[in-house]
């Protein structure tokens, strides 16, 4: 226990968030991190991490369903996984139809 005390450092973090017609109210966040961060650093990575997770899995959620994706057997998974990314980066460059990636597909 002691090794994972030395490797692991507990983080809070307290934001407002804020919604359409309702107050803003308190969140807490608890991270495991394994570096020793400022308080800037973590405030980034924990940004980019976001940023990745709104940019290309909600396509992916949103856009290709992949929730609902019954997909099990052998490494089938894995390869339509990429499949749909190639797919929406496709869709993503396409500027010839001015439409959001759901249109397009």
């Amino acid at each position: 226990m002691e090794r994972a005390e030395e490797i692991m450092h507990g983080s809070l973090l307290s934001f407002n968030n804020t919604e359409q017609k309702k107050e803003p109210e308190m969140t807490d966040r608890y991270y495991s991190i394994s570096a020793d961060l400022t308080a800037e650093k973590f405030a980034t990575a924990n940004r980019n991490h976001w940023y990745v997770e709104n940019k290309l899995h909600w396509h992916l959620d949103v856009v290709m369903n992949k929730d609902d994706c019954k997909i099990r057997r052998g490494n089938a998974a894995e390869l339509f996984s990429g499949i749909r990314k190639i797919a929406i980066n496709i869709l993503t460059k396409d500027k010839i139809l001015k439409a959001g990636a759901r249109c397009k597909m």
